[in-house]
Order: structure tokens, then C-alpha cells, then sequence
């Protein structure tokens, strides 16, 4: 069985985000700037199905094996129905919609978009959308663990919030990192998360405001080389923490994929480099397979875009590397 395959039908424009199903760990669905949302079955490598949306679309997700959810340029929240192939428009934002997540506790997707608000939709309902907060910046990302739900703006800011009690938020912070917020992604133990930035760093921060679990917060340089004695920086795009072993996977402009086990401070692994910067990464839900989305990013602008690859999404086995060291079962 060979590390890697690569799925067949890729989009035509650059990955924005894949993401895979919380049941059916050979189910993923990708998100493109080509206006689609592409699903999956990666263990046969075949295109399911495929929605076309009216501009790109920047962030998708599941709810439960048969719905997906998308937005993006257009504004629109999108219901998939993964059976049926019908889209459902459940309501807008005022400006583009940069991330989406899906809340099995509470039933409800929680949508970020650059119109500065967190909007909450139950599909179900007869009104789809249930609440709308506002916030001081553009949301740039935003993940859920359990019931907390961390925000990353612009300007380097943090919201962090019980989404059970959506009149306050729980926590305000400032990125540990100077430069602006690329990825971030939520611990599997629910204890903290790990945010990227444009300036190839990572931090690993900690929920709990105490100053003992304060002190236990850092951050490091990653996604760097040094070529002809010039050091060069890449963005980090994209984060994932596997579900089983809580270790996390990092990804870059540089087109390198790492594993990193945050306790022991080590990076476990680096996969081979691909062929153009990977802006997206997801770990399926039994911690099986790594989707790898690999596409252009406009770090070099038109001209780069000119001699880019074309798009690929990868479904990379896991195995032993992204096990800590001593691992003997939580």
C-alpha cells in the first residue's frame, strides 16, 4: 500500500479548505476558489458529487454523514444534501464568509465571516438563523472544541467562547504571534489550541487563565529554510490535531507538511515536500488518513500564478509518526 494517493477530479482553482466527515472516515469534502464544493468517496478515488456555488467558496463542512455546509465570496450559507445532491440557501452574511464549523452538541453551524459577525443557523428551524454577534475585527478563523469555540481576527485578536452562553465572550486575547493569524486549530483534549502566522511560526496556547497553565504556552519558528545563506520564511496555512493522539500536523507555502507532538516540544515528522504550497489539511475522524489539499496561494501574485501547478488534494495514510513518543493510550 503505497504512503499517498492522489484524488482523481481535483478543482480547477486553488484548494480554500478540505475537511472530512465526523462519521465516515472516507468521506471529504473540499472547497475550491474554482466556485465548487467537491464530495469525495477517497477510498475508491472517485468525485461524488459537486456543487457550484456563484463565486469562490472558502470554508465548508459537515454536520452529519448525509449534509454539508459551504460558504464563501457570495456571501450565502449553503446547505449539501449529500443524497439527494439539492442545495439549500439558509440565509447571508454581509460579507464574504471566511470559516464555517459544525457544533454535534448543540446542533447548530456556527458561520465567521469579513462582516465582522459570528452568525449561528439550525437548519431545522423555520428561521435558519438563531443568532448573530458582533465582533471588533474581520474573522480570519475560527475552530470547536466540545463547547468553546475560538475566533482569530484581524489585528492579531482572539475571542474565545462558551457557545452555551453567547451573551459574553469567555476570553479576549492577543496573539502570542506579532504577525497576522494564518490557521488555527482546536486541541482533540479540549485543553488549548495552536494558531499559525504568516511569518512561519506556531504558538500553543492553553484554555485554562491560570497563570500555571499560562506558563506552560510557547511558540516556534517552523516552515523556514535556509537557502545560498538566506533565510527564507513561508507562511503556516493550515493546522490539524489528530483525534486519537492529540499531536498536530502543520502546513505551509513551503509545501511541507510536519507532525508535531506539542508536550514534548519534538516534531515527530516531515512528510516529502509537494510541489506547491498546501493551504489546507484535515485528519479523518478515526485518525486514519490526512487529506492534503496542495494549490497555488498568491504569495507571488500574477506572475507566480502563470507557471503554478495545478491543483491536487492527497490522502495521505498515517501511521507510527504521528504517535508521541511513549504513547500508551490516554
Amino acid at each position: 500500500m503505497s504512503d499517498q494517493i492522489e484524488l482523481a477530479s481535483p478543482p480547477f482553482d486553488s484548494v480554500s479548505s478540505v475537511r472530512f466527515s465526523p462519521s465516515n472516515p472516507s468521506h471529504l469534502l473540499a472547497s475550491s476558489w474554482d466556485t465548487t464544493v467537491r464530495f469525495y468517496d477517497v477510498a475508491t478515488n472517485e468525485q461524488k458529487s459537486k456543487y457550484d456555488h456563484r463565486a469562490a467558496v472558502l470554508a465548508c463542512c459537515f454536520s452529519d454523514a448525509t449534509h454539508g455546509y459551504s460558504g464563501g465570496l457570495d456571501t450565502s450559507v449553503r446547505e449539501l444534501d449529500l443524497q439527494t445532491e439539492q442545495i439549500k440557501h439558509l440565509g447571508q452574511h454581509a460579507d464574504a464568509i471566511s470559516c464555517m464549523n459544525y457544533s454535534h452538541d448543540q446542533n447548530t453551524l456556527v458561520t465567521g465571516s469579513w462582516d465582522r459577525t459570528i452568525r449561528f443557523w439550525d437548519p431545522r428551524a423555520s428561521n435558519h438563523q438563531t443568532s448573530s454577534h458582533d465582533l471588533p475585527e474581520r474573522v480570519y478563523n475560527m475552530d470547536l472544541v466540545k463547547n468553546i469555540l475560538v475566533v482569530a481576527m484581524a489585528s492579531r485578536l482572539f475571542h474565545i467562547y462558551d457557545i452555551r452562553k453567547m451573551d459574553a465572550v469567555a476570553q479576549t486575547r492577543e496573539s502570542s504571534l506579532k504577525f497576522m493569524t494564518r490557521a488555527l486549530a482546536c486541541m482533540s483534549d479540549g485543553l488549548g489550541f495552536a494558531t499559525g502566522s504568516v511569518e512561519g511560526r506556531i504558538a500553543v496556547e492553553y484554555f485554562d487563565p491560570s497563570p500555571q497553565a499560562q506558563e506552560k504556552k510557547y511558540a516556534f519558528k517552523c516552515h523556514r529554510q535556509t537557502i545560498n545563506d538566506v533565510d527564507h520564511v513561508w507562511p503556516v496555512n493550515a493546522l490539524a490535531f489528530h483525534p486519537v493522539y492529540n499531536t498536530f500536523a502543520s502546513a505551509g507555502s513551503d509545501g511541507t507538511v510536519s507532525i508535531w507532538d506539542h508536550k514534548s516540544k519534538k516534531r515527530l515528522r516531515q512528510y516529502p515536500k509537494y510541489n506547491s504550497p498546501v493551504p489546507s489539511i484535515a485528519f479523518n475522524c478515526d485518525g486514519t488518513k490526512l487529506a492534503v489539499g496542495v494549490s497555488y496561494t498568491w504569495e507571488e501574485g500574477e506572475e507566480g500564478a502563470k507557471t503554478a501547478e495545478r491543483p491536487a488534494i492527497y490522502i495521505r495514510n498515517v501511521g507510527e509518526e504521528v504517535k508521541p513518543k511513549g504513547w500508551t493510550g490516554s
